[in-house]
């Protein structure tokens, strides 16, 4: 019987691409279409706006390693993110952001999908965060805000609404419409 070794952040530095570690294993993540990127990237441009405004925090993009400590998970890479702590230069960041965004790709629904993003969003949680979008492109709910003090009621922001991330992110909000191409 052979046994196969735990994967290690220095394993997800060189990684091919978006990738975490789950259950000891390096798991890659497939590209995401225009839709989620899209939207991923006017959260980031709104977010990096209020941080440069209020002094505090900082705006993260897609693809970005966040090293957390759970028994099965070393690692979260959300779409887009804010960050409050310390700057690691060129490693990861040390801790879960305290806000994060997952924007559903054509592979996030179905049973086992939606399995998936409960057992992540517990995961986020668990590692700090206080709130995370589950954004959905194709709902009318386009986002369900979810905060750590309460994971199992979701905020609902649909299109025409102004969403926020509560204490996450003090005094910050944006438009749902802005998550869709003009």
């Amino acid at each position: 019987m052979t046994t196969k070794a735990r994967a290690t952040i220095e394993d997800l530095y060189n990684a091919s691409g978006k990738a975490e570690i789950i259950d000891g294993e390096l798991v890659l993540m497939s590209p995401t279409g225009e839709g989620p990127n899209y939207a991923a990237g006017e959260v980031f441009v709104s977010l990096r706006q209020h941080a440069r405004r209020m002094g505090v925090g900082r705006a993260v993009t897609d693809n970005a390693g966040f090293k957390v400590n759970l028994p099965h998970r070393d690692s979260l890479s959300p779409d887009a993110a804010y960050y409050v702590g310390p700057s690691r230069g060129m490693k990861f960041f040390d801790r879960a952001p305290v806000f994060a965004v997952e924007v559903r790709s054509l592979s996030d629904y179905g049973p086992k999908a939606e399995k998936n993003i409960a057992e992540k969003r517990r995961d986020y949680f668990a590692a700090g965060t206080l709130c995370l979008w589950d954004v959905d492109l194709l709902s009318p709910d386009v986002i369900k805000s979810y905060f750590a003090n309460d994971p199992d009621n979701p905020i609902i922001f649909r299109r025409g609404d102004i969403a926020n991330a509560g204490e996450a992110v003090p005094g910050w909000s944006m438009p749902v419409d802005d998550l869709f191409p003009e």
